[in-house]
């Protein structure tokens, strides 16, 4: 039982690697078997990502990509906390905004494209709109929860030690909640890489997203489609495999220990 539960360190590695040869596998005889000319094989993708790369073009893209979700993810961060401490810890607040926000949170960031457009026109602006409406509401949302979960006795026992609101907030809740608030916020950021994907295939000229379909509409190449796909795809994977990490940080996890 314990075998099946926690796994291996080489079956962590093993497995997945299995299982991508077995997809690339059938993904190689599928193209074969079907004799199709439209879609491309592992080899010609592989091919198109050394054509990318070779042209100093990929790189440009990714570095546009990132730069766009670090600006609008990171300023959902720096407002969305702050705001979820202040309504988490007042519930008068919360109670008066909550309706407002569970009005616009489900409001795809996709659909505020023709607004973003409007409002700050086709570049840069634009895209890191949409990141930050993206990312904002799934933020905000798990601070307050975080915070309303927090046990009253952690509150009561910084009062004891005649602790300051402020120093409350800083020292005591917003530790405790951290976890909640990370999950929140790994959930924020693949939000985020959506987003951008999205905004750079209308309102940008650059990065991945512009990348696909541009590909696209350049003489059909779907080999470099199909590439900026699992570059995307990639990329994507790696930003949600450094938050894991930072979730495990045992300085992080103290607020699920104490809860329990």
């Amino acid at each position: 039982m314990n075998s099946l539960a926690h796994p291996r360190a080489w079956e962590r590695y093993f497995w997945p690697v299995v299982a991508g040869a077995l997809l690339l596998a059938l993904w190689h005889y599928s193209v074969v078997w079907t004799g199709t000319k439209v879609f491309p094989s592992p080899l010609n993708v592989e091919k198109g990502i050394a054509e990318l790369a070779s042209k100093h073009v990929l790189w440009a893209d990714i570095g546009d990509s990132l730069r766009r979700v670090a600006i609008g993810f990171g300023l959902a961060v720096v407002i969305g906390i702050p705001l979820g401490l202040w309504f988490g810890w007042n519930p008068a607040a919360n109670q008066t905004v909550n309706p407002v926000i569970q009005l616009l949170r489900p409001i795809s960031p996709i659909a505020w494209i023709p607004v973003a457009i409007i409002f700050f026109g086709v570049g840069d602006h634009a895209a890191i709109f949409l990141i930050f409406l993206g990312s904002l509401f799934p933020i905000l949302v798990a601070c307050v929860s975080g915070v309303s979960s927090v046990p009253p006795i952690f509150r009561d026992a910084g009062r004891n030690f005649g602790l300051s609101t402020r120093q409350l907030l800083a020292r005591v809740v917003f530790p405790a909640a951290l976890p909640q608030i990370l999950i929140g916020a790994r959930i924020a950021l693949g939000i985020a890489w959506l987003v951008v994907v999205a905004a750079e295939m209308i309102a940008v000229d650059s990065g991945l997203g512009y990348l696909v379909i541009d590909s696209r509409n350049s003489g059909k190449r779907y080999d470099l489609v199909v590439a900026a796909m699992l570059i995307i795809g990639i990329i994507g994977l790696a930003l949600d495999f450094c938050f894991r990490k930072l979730e495990r940080i045992k300085s992080v996890r103290w607020g699920f220990r104490n809860a329990s």
